[in-house]
C-alpha cells in the first residue's frame, strides 16, 4: 500500500501508468476510463450540481465535471495530486487528510447530490468500507446517489483466481471489494462488472 509520501511521488506518473494497465487491458486498471466515463455520465444524468469526490487523486474525473458546472469538492491525502488538481479546478475546494479516518470536518458539515469514488476505497478495510459508506449516505441529498469504481470482485474466488493471475503484480495489502461479502450490510448496493478485475458499485440513500 502506497503512503503519503509514495503518492507524492507516484502523482508525476500516475496518469500514464494507469492509461498503459488500462490500454492493455490489465489488472489493476483494466476498463479504468470506461468506469470513470459511466460514472461521468451518470452524474451528468442526475439532479443536482454539488459533487464529492473521495481520493480524487489528479482530478481526472472531477475535473470534467467542474467543467461542467458542477461544484467540486474533495479529500485526498497526496499534496501533490491536490496540487495538480487544484490547478485544473481553482475553485474547487479541496482538502487534505486521510479517508481512512474518516472525513475533515468542513466536508462533514456538507450535504452533497452525489458522491464518487474511484480506486480509493481499496485503501479501507471491509468493516471500514461499510461503515464509510453508511456515513456517506447521511450525507446525500434526497435522491442522491455514491458511484464508486474500483478494483473489485462480485464473488471470492474471481478475487483469488486474479491474484494469480497478477502474479508478482498483485498488492496484497489493499483490500478489494467483494460484492457477495458486503452486500448483506448494503442492501441497496448494486454491482456491475466492467472487467476481470474492475466493476461500478452504486448506492443510493433511499430507504
Amino acid at each position: 500500500m502506497l503512503d503519503n509520501n509514495g503518492f507524492n511521488l507516484w502523482a508525476e506518473n500516475y496518469n500514464e501508468s494507469v492509461t498503459l494497465s488500462d490500454d492493455n487491458k490489465e489488472y489493476p486498471f483494466a476498463a479504468y476510463k470506461k468506469i470513470l466515463n459511466e460514472i461521468y455520465n451518470r452524474v451528468l444524468k442526475s439532479n443536482g450540481k454539488k459533487v464529492l469526490d473521495i481520493g480524487f487523486g489528479t482530478g481526472n474525473l472531477a475535473s470534467h465535471l467542474y467543467e461542467k458546472g458542477y461544484k467540486i469538492y474533495g479529500q485526498d491525502f497526496s499534496e501533490k495530486m491536490i496540487k495538480t488538481a487544484q490547478e485544473k479546478m481553482p475553485n474547487a475546494r479541496l482538502y487534505k487528510g486521510d479517508f481512512t479516518k474518516g472525513l475533515v470536518e468542513d466536508l462533514g458539515k456538507q450535504r452533497y447530490d452525489v458522491i464518487i469514488a474511484t480506486y480509493s476505497l481499496h485503501h479501507l478495510k471491509d468493516s471500514q468500507k461499510i461503515s464509510f459508506i453508511k456515513s456517506l449516505l447521511l450525507l446525500l441529498n434526497e435522491g442522491g446517489k455514491i458511484f464508486i469504481g474500483d478494483v473489485a470482485f462480485e464473488r471470492r474466488k474471481d478475487l483469488e483466481s486474479c491474484k494469480l493471475k497478477a502474479g508478482k503484480y498483485r498488492d496484497d495489502e489493499e483490500i478489494y471489494f467483494v460484492y457477495e461479502e458486503i452486500k448483506e450490510y448494503l442492501p441497496n448496493l448494486v454491482f456491475e462488472k466492467y472487467s476481470f478485475c474492475s466493476a461500478l458499485l452504486s448506492i443510493s440513500n433511499k430507504r
